[in-house]
């Protein structure tokens, strides 16, 4: 009969892939760094597999420790649940979400209150992340991107954005509505990363409005990311090229407005993206529903019809 390996020595391998140190699993686990290497060798000679290649005094897990952690840190996870709640102790869920960079910082964060208010209280990790995300390595349970990234997960289309043309109102008054005295104002760039190609420029915004704007198109200020060209925008610096979810609520509350009315429809939706290991917990179904909620109705806000 083959021995399974313990508890105590797949709490070693799943502190040790996690944190990916024995030093720090055995801080963590409070015993010894030589306890934590003894008891995953045993589990590897149990398993007849190995689960770290040892490379010059560093550890890198194998394809079958790679495989094994994501369901062991589910499995730890899930017993201290239900240990705090058999303690008496209140169960709180724990929910990952995973949105891109500009979206955590500010307008997601912001709105957070509003779903703990509706659906009781939560462990939720906001994580700002580029994609490709690991979902598995970091648990993620729901992802938002632009554009379907992920075809091995189930992914759904939610919402089409757009851009507008938004600027500080006491910067509006120097504005007709028209293309060619946006062309003499100082714009602010969005540089957009890896994605880019994917959003409108200003170059393309002059291009639809039927004007050829030289150099203007290119000066003024830039910004890595929305948020950041949004928060230019709102101090007066200049005019930015800004996505309806994120800039909906800053028209709606006059810190913004619009001085020209053309838009340029995004090329590709807004996707959620739920493993199917996450898509039957309630708290992620009732979190994906009011996610959606919220994206459509900043992107269909009457502001920017």
């Amino acid at each position: 009969m083959v021995a399974l390996p313990s508890l105590k020595g797949l709490q070693a391998f799943e502190a040790a892939a996690r944190t990916g140190s024995f030093a720090a699993a055995a801080e963590e686990l409070s015993v010894s760094a030589a306890a934590i290497s003894q008891l995953i060798r045993t589990v590897e000679e149990q398993m007849g597999r190995k689960l770290f290649h040892r490379v010059n005094r560093r550890v890198v897990l194998s394809e079958a420790g790679v495989e094994m952690l994501p369901r062991l840190t589910m499995a730890f996870q899930e017993i201290g649940s239900v240990s705090r709640e058999l303690s008496g102790d209140a169960f709180r869920p724990r929910l990952v979400v995973s949105v891109p960079p500009s979206m955590a910082m500010g307008w997601l964060s912001r709105r957070l209150a509003g779903f703990v208010a509706s659906h009781g209280a939560a462990d939720i990790s906001l994580r700002g992340d580029d994609d490709p995300v690991p979902f598995d390595r970091e648990l993620i349970d729901i992802r938002l991107s632009y554009g379907p990234h992920y075809r091995e997960h189930p992914t759904e289309e939610i919402v089409r954005d757009a851009v507008y043309p938004v600027c500080a109102p006491q910067l509006s008054g120097m504005i007709k509505a028209d293309g060619d005295a946006l062309a003499g104002l100082p714009l602010i760039h969005t540089d957009w990363g890896p994605t880019g190609a994917s959003f409108p420029s200003w170059r393309n915004w002059f291009e639809a409005a039927g004007v050829e704007p030289g150099r203007a198109a290119q000066r003024g200020l830039s910004a890595n990311s929305s948020r950041a060209a949004l928060d230019l925008a709102i101090s007066g610096l200049g005019v930015a090229l800004a996505q309806g979810v994120y800039c909906a609520e800053a028209v709606e509350d006059g810190r913004l407005v619009r001085p020209a009315a053309r838009a340029i429809a995004l090329r590709q939706s807004y996707c959620l993206t739920i493993p199917e290991r996450s898509a039957r917990r309630d708290v992620v179904v009732a979190f994906r529903d009011w996610l959606i909620n919220e994206c459509r109705r900043a992107v269909g806000s009457p502001a920017l019809c």
